[in-house]
């Protein structure tokens, strides 16, 4: 007697288990062919124990994948605008350097003829520092990019961008201003890296900006280790959500050059550093912070 009970309850739990592991078989298999949509999932019809659990646990690993297929999806749109814009921005110079180059050859005056080959010159500069930026942007996202962190004093950083672009700051009749503590500001950083990214949020500044920034190094203990405000001239153009995007560019920036990389260079840098860059504008003021995201 015992057997034959034990062989009914084998009977009736094969029974229980039996349709609905058919029914996740066959959803699998569906998806797998292409016939069921990729929005399908394993529903349970019986309550057999241990069934609603494996349909749960089915059910997450296709929306992982689903999400995984999407973020894919994402990132190959993403790269093809990006491709589309590279490849624009780098055509566009060349193509008017070689307009000019054909118009110098054909000049028989030469004072038009030497302008014309500096124009050309010129939009070869500016294709040339575009990839350059390209290829400071691809090695700062590289994630096996070595860096040597050390004590580095920020101010010394500050100051040495500044002093380089003096004669920038001297046409444009600005006078930056550098505030702080007066206590040191030693951060654990790549002392190349962080020169970088002051370099690319002056150069920003100095390039977008409407007037004089404002450099602010924060004290010792603070976790913001330092911030730069500008004037903007027009805040409506700026997305900031997306200022540290690859190639991102308002609308005035396009229309006066740039190749959208260096906030982007300088955010993969900061992140490799431990360290963050977030951007806010109020008040007709654009404010870069650097941040340190090592907890204190």
């Amino acid at each position: 007697m015992l057997i034959i009970g034990v062989l009914v309850g084998a009977l009736l739990t094969t029974a229980a288990y039996a349709p609905e592991l058919r029914r996740i078989s066959q959803l699998l298999d569906a998806r797998r062919d292409g016939s069921a949509s990729a929005n399908a999932r394993v529903t349970v019809g019986a309550h057999a124990p241990g069934v609603a659990e494996l349909a749960e646990a089915i059910n997450g690993e296709l929306d992982r994948a689903m999400r995984s297929h999407i973020d894919g999806m994402r990132a190959q749109r993403d790269f093809q605008r990006d491709l589309s814009a590279l490849s624009h921005d780098i055509r566009t110079p060349l193509t008017g350097a070689k307009g000019h180059l054909q118009l110098a050859a054909d000049e028989a005056d030469p004072a038009i003829k030497r302008r014309r080959i500096d124009a050309a010159v010129e939009r070869i500069d500016r294709t040339s520092e575009l990839l350059d930026a390209l290829f400071s942007y691809t090695k700062a996202s590289d994630p096996d990019l070595a860096l040597d962190a050390e004590p580095v004093d920020v101010r010394e950083v500050v100051e040495q961008c500044l002093l380089g672009h003096y004669p920038d700051f001297e046409r444009l009749g600005w006078e930056p201003v550098v505030s702080g503590t007066g206590a040191p500001r030693i951060a654990e950083a790549d002392r190349q890296a962080l020169g970088r990214i002051v370099e690319n949020l002056v150069a920003n500044a100095l390039k977008h900006g409407g007037g004089a920034p404002e450099i602010s190094i924060a004290g010792p203990s603070e976790q913001t280790i330092l911030s730069i405000s500008n004037p903007i001239d027009d805040p409506d153009e700026l997305d900031v959500e997306h200022l540290f995007d690859r190639f991102y560019r308002a609308d005035s920036a396009r229309r006066g050059g740039g190749s959208g990389l260096g906030l982007a260079t300088s955010a993969k840098l900061a992140e490799a550093m431990g360290m963050s860059l977030e951007a806010r504008a109020n008040g007709g003021r654009l404010t870069i912070e650097l941040r340190d995201r090592q907890s204190r």
